[in-house]
């Protein structure tokens, strides 16, 4: 029993993975593919929140009802009745995976391509999130996975490497650096949140419930009075419906709802370090969508960056052996 509950839990660990790895590839594919539209980044990370909040503020509203039928514990502490957590824990996931992630990360793009987001963004999240779990968490980190992370970093350098290296020396770079500096924040910030998620033993809907909450109820209305004012340079008015609605369920029912749930999902069975490792495949991945969908030249750092990311992926998410009961017990 115990070894098939076990094997349930991986199997679910595994296709949540997937799941993540596919959204965030498609992200990035999808923001170089639509970088010349109407919205700017801020727009579409406000865009983003409502999309996500019309499904999981509802969720959220039957998520506590039940919760407070039953006579959960905690369960009259529930934020607003609509967060399944207190007010604490729902402020500090709202603001890591939602505010900072989303404004940083957006805005990211005004300056530098999605290319350096590909490397800065998914591709760091191994090496913050190591050292945070190490920190906050006292995460051991055995040999074998400093060796793993060791390749993913070299071939994420490998892949966006020599444009970094030319925008920090200021050969064309312009104001690349500024990007650049968001985008590695941004990396931060949601590894703080992946770190934060194992802390509190938050469970994967639950925490996306969180996340959506507290934006809905502080971004959004803080965001659509600062653009309605202009005191903040918003497309949101001459853009089409077509592009409002795309991103609305591309970023916030793909990115926030769909990969939300299974990343964190992701984190209870592998890990916050095994988890961003798996992600770490992403700019690989999502360089070589953008060489089969948007026709970009296929360089030889590329496959041999992609290669060390996935040799360094295999390092890096093998169990450790003596942690496997700790995982079959949960």
């Amino acid at each position: 029993m115990q070894f098939s509950k076990y094997t349930s839990r991986r199997t679910i660990g595994i296709a949540s993975a997937i799941i993540t790895v596919a959204i965030w590839t498609s992200f990035i594919i999808i923001a170089r593919a639509m970088a010349h539209k109407t919205l700017t980044p801020l727009d579409i990370a406000f865009v983003r929140m409502v999309g996500a909040g019309l499904v999981m503020v509802p969720w959220g509203w039957w998520w506590v009802r039940r919760a407070r039928e039953r006579g959960e514990p905690g369960a009259a502490q529930m934020w607003l009745g609509l967060s399944p957590y207190p007010w604490r824990i729902t402020v500090m996931a709202g603001m890591l995976a939602a505010v900072l992630y989303a404004s940083l990360a957006y805005s990211g793009f005004l300056y530098a391509p999605a290319a350096h987001a590909s490397v800065l963004m998914p591709g760091m999240l191994p090496l913050w999130t190591t050292l945070i779990a190490l920190v906050v968490i006292g995460t051991p980190v055995t040999g074998r996975r400093w060796f793993g992370l060791a390749l993913i970093i070299t071939g994420g350098l490998l892949v966006g490497g020599a444009s970094l290296l030319r925008a920090l020396v200021g050969i064309g770079g312009g104001d690349v650096w500024k990007g650049d500096v968001l985008f590695l924040a941004s990396s931060f910030v949601w590894s703080s949140y992946t770190v934060m998620t194992r802390k509190h033993a938050m469970a994967a809907i639950p925490a996306t419930i969180a996340v959506c909450v507290f934006a809905t109820f502080t971004f959004v209305p803080v965001y659509a009075l600062l653009a309605w004012t202009g005191v903040l340079v918003s497309h949101l008015r001459e853009a089409p419906w077509s592009e409002i609605v795309f991103q609305a369920l591309v970023q916030g029912i793909g990115s926030v709802v769909i990969s939300g749930i299974t990343f964190v999902r992701m984190v209870e069975t592998f890990g916050p370090i095994r988890s961003t490792m798996i992600t770490a495949v992403v700019p690989g991945l999502s360089a070589l969508g953008a060489v089969l969908f948007l026709g970009e030249p296929l360089y030889w750092n590329l496959l041999l960056g992609l290669a060390l990311v996935t040799v360094g992926i295999v390092f890096g998410v093998k169990p450790v052996t003596a942690l496997a009961p700790t995982f079959a017990t949960k």
